[in-house]
């Protein structure tokens, strides 16, 4: 087998090989446009290497099915537990190394055909790697439309066909392969589209296979992970066990501990987090992932639009007591009662007819959020319009360019990788993905139209559904190309059938899930699609393992699921479940209100003429015209010294700063930015050597160790009721219990003082 030295010369990877197609000739080694791609990919390609082995197909299925029963069975559980596909990723190489050790490489016939395969083709090498890593990538990925058997049957208490249900889950995450196929040329073959997050796993592969000579004085990457793995491993026990409490630190909330608009403003969990901070690589990745795989000028808008929004406008909006803000918290997902009280969502949904009930929400009265909540929604708005806005105004003629390149069947010029890849591999032909649309597309109406109309959805509702996620792909598809940043379609898709079709739960969640969650999928797909792009992988072998990965991992999501909601009696309802009962479902809780909300009372009585927050829907306007200033005067003056700032100024990412909150926090944005610009900006400026080589390889030996302690933790201590925060009476939040408190005169809530 051919061995490839790869050297770093100027900053650039550069590759010698002695097979015809291996190695890009030298003229063409600059022709990736994207710096930090140069600085990281490979421009080598040995196309001998067998990929689709039966060691990939082995570990592949394995490490799919596991990942997706665990993901699925922790996800019930009061403490839900991720494990992601970077654990898959160093676990499989020694089981690689040493099936490749014990296998015999005798051909295997396969009876009655022509075909045969070797159990042992030579030794385990970096493109099975790859591919076994994608299968476990579909396993980790969550299925959405679990969420809606969920709730039909923990919270409604009715029925739903298990092939409806079997169904549901697998075209809502099949049918954005067929998007995916048609936009490839777009997000995949343009050497602009370089997605930044795949740059962390080309530098742990690249660790992990090259034989590369330790620098004098220095180490290996390999062993700069080893070292980072096991640093991050041990500290972890720290922040997830011991002392839970340092995860965020409030300081305002240490020194004012009986003033409610002190611990607002200081709050780090419950509030605008002034003066907070984490000690806990979880605080900074946990809900933004990675800060070190996302661009500097993406981490500038970001935190750009986070103080705009936190310091500026939120606190403006509640201190004036805009919406009635002071009868809430500052921040909170919840839904309220006019007078602060929680809002009883039980009583405007008829149990009979399973819609939505007139004379219950007469007695309850119109849903009240918090005002941070209620600008979410505002901004989630906005920011889809900028994203279509900022698309056309800055990627709309390369758009045409292509289209016209696409329709006339011409190759695009591409770079080095396109060119690698056109030359040792044949593609994946178009209507592979236009008949699985087809068939994935009848399937859904199918599913919603069958079955007594179960899921309340009509033909034209997943159709409908199916529109607004091929028209979303392309703008959102190059936003997280280019940004490492992806905006959701759930809240408008919640809007749009809300309006169309209201009172119905079920129909507004499976709309939800046909739109958003196919768009994501396509997403996804295109993101692992280009990784193989990189790691120079066959692209049938890729559809192949992304498709079979796929179907297994929805398969086991739904038996995992339909096991537990039948086997776990009152599972997801506390009230009814035994004294320390771990399965509450949070998660699904969340989804269940969010069905009542947009589904049963609906966005009408919400942002329209009969809600409170009708003038939310300016946030569309607003967001269509916000990048157009920052283009204009970039083009209206490009020699000045202002310009090349105006040109990085990403309005979609600006507005949409916010979009993690909540779940995510003031202390996660905080530290995320900060970890982020250090290392992104000042170290890549300053020592883009050290960056070059060890940036990446960073962030996955951190978030590896962390997500190994854990695993073990929870197996071995917490499953078992043996947590820290009971031996040494700690908190796990910042001690700010008063940033959740209204402030508003005679609101009366439990533990809070009265104004």
């Amino acid at each position: 087998m051919e061995q490839v030295e790869l050297s770093h010369l100027d900053g650039r990877d550069a590759g010698q090989g002695t097979n015809g197609g291996i190695t890009d000739s030298a003229e063409e080694v600059d022709d990736c446009p994207i710096e930090e791609v140069r600085l990281t990919v490979p421009i080598t390609d040995n196309p001998a290497l067998p990929a689709l082995t039966f060691r990939t197909w082995f570990l592949g299925l394995i490490s799919c099915a596991l990942l997706a029963f665990s993901n699925q069975f922790f996800g019930y559980r009061q403490n839900p537990l991720y494990i992601s596909s970077l654990s898959v990723q160093i676990v499989v190489l020694p089981l690689g190394k040493l099936m490749a050790a014990c296998l015999p490489n005798k051909a295997v016939r396969v009876r009655g055909t022509k075909w045969s395969f070797s159990l042992n083709p030579g030794p385990f090498n970096l493109k099975e790697h790859v591919l076994i890593t994608i299968f476990a990538n579909t396993g980790s990925n969550s299925v959405y439309a679990v969420g809606i058997i969920t709730i039909v049957k923990a919270f409604y208490h009715r029925e739903i066909h298990p092939l409806a249900a079997m169904l549901l889950t697998q075209t809502t995450q099949l049918m954005g392969y067929g998007w995916a196929g048609l936009f490839r040329k777009f997000l995949v073959d343009s050497p602009y589209m370089w997605w930044p997050a795949n740059l962390v796993q080309v530098s742990l592969f690249r660790a992990l296979h090259e034989k590369e000579k330790r620098p004098k004085g220095g180490t290996t990457r390999l062993q700069f992970f080893l070292t980072v793995l096991i640093t991050s491993f041990a500290y972890y026990i720290v922040p997830n066990y011991l002392f839970p409490t340092i995860s965020t630190i409030s300081l305002a909330c240490l020194v004012w501990k009986n003033s409610v608009t002190a611990q607002q403003i200081g709050s780090g969990v419950y509030g605008l987090g002034v003066g907070s901070f984490g000690l806990d690589w979880a605080t900074v990745a946990g809900f933004l992932g990675t800060p070190l795989s996302t661009p500097a000028f993406a981490i500038a808008n970001i935190m750009a639009g986070f103080f705009l929004i936190v310091y500026v406008i939120i606190p403006i909006a509640y201190w004036s007591d805009a919406y009635g803000a002071k009868r809430f918290p500052i921040i909170s997902s919840h839904v309220f009662m006019a007078n602060g009280s929680r809002y009883d969502v039980d009583k405007v949904l008829d149990a009979r007819t399973f819609e939505f009930s007139e004379a219950g929400y007469a007695r309850a009265g119109q849903i009240n959020l918090s005002v941070f909540f209620a600008f979410t929604y505002g901004l989630s708005f906005a920011t889809l319009a900028a994203t279509l806005t900022h698309v056309a105004l800055h990627h709309g003629r390369s758009i045409w360019e292509q289209t016209k390149k696409t329709v006339r069947d011409a190759a695009g010029e591409g770079d080095v990788h396109g060119r690698l890849m056109r030359r040792n591999y044949a593609p994946v032909p178009q209507w592979w993905f236009q008949v699985m649309l087809v068939l994935v597309l009848g399937l859904s109406v199918f599913t919603c139209e069958g079955f007594g109309r179960q899921l309340q959805l009509p033909y034209w509702g997943v159709l409908l559904a199916a529109g607004l996620a091929f028209f979303f792909t392309l703008p959102i598809g190059i936003i997280t190309a280019t940004t490492n940043q992806q905006p959701g379609l759930n809240v408008v898709t919640e809007l749009i059938i809300g309006y169309l079709y209201p009172g119905r739960p079920l129909a507004n969640v499976a709309f939800k899930t046909y739109g958003y969650i196919s768009m994501s999928q396509a997403i996804m797909f295109l993101q692992d699609f280009k990784l193989g792009h990189y790691m120079k992988i066959p692209p049938r072998s890729m559809f192949v393992v992304q498709l079979v990965g796929t179907v297994l991992a929805s398969s086991v999501y739904f038996g995992t699921s339909w096991w537990l909601l039948e086997s776990v009696p009152n599972i997801c309802d506390p009230s009814r479940l035994p004294e320390g009962s771990p399965w509450t479902c949070p998660g699904d809780d969340v989804f269940f209100n969010a069905s009542i909300i947009w589904g049963v009372v609906g966005p009408l009585r919400m942002f329209g003429k009969l809600g409170l927050y009708a003038k939310m829907n300016y946030f569309f306007l607003a967001g269509a015209l916000a990048p157009v200033p920052f283009w204009a005067a970039a083009r209206a003056f490009p020699g000045s010294k202002w310009a090349p700032w105006l040109r990085l100024v990403n309005a979609p990412v600006l507005v949409g700063a916010t979009g993690m909150m909540p779940p995510a926090r003031s202390v996660n944005y905080l530290m995320w930015g900060a970890v982020g610009l250090a290392f992104n900006h000042v170290v890549y400026r300053r020592w883009k050597a050290w960056w070059a080589r060890h940036n990446y390889v960073l962030s996955a030996g951190l978030d590896a160790g962390v997500a190994f302690m854990g695993i073990v933790s929870y197996a071995v201590l917490q499953s078992r009721g043996v947590n820290g925060v009971d031996w040494w009476g700690l908190q796990v939040d910042d001690h700010c219990k008063l940033a959740r408190c209204p402030t508003a005169p005679g609101v009366r809530v439990p533990g809070c003082p009265v104004h």
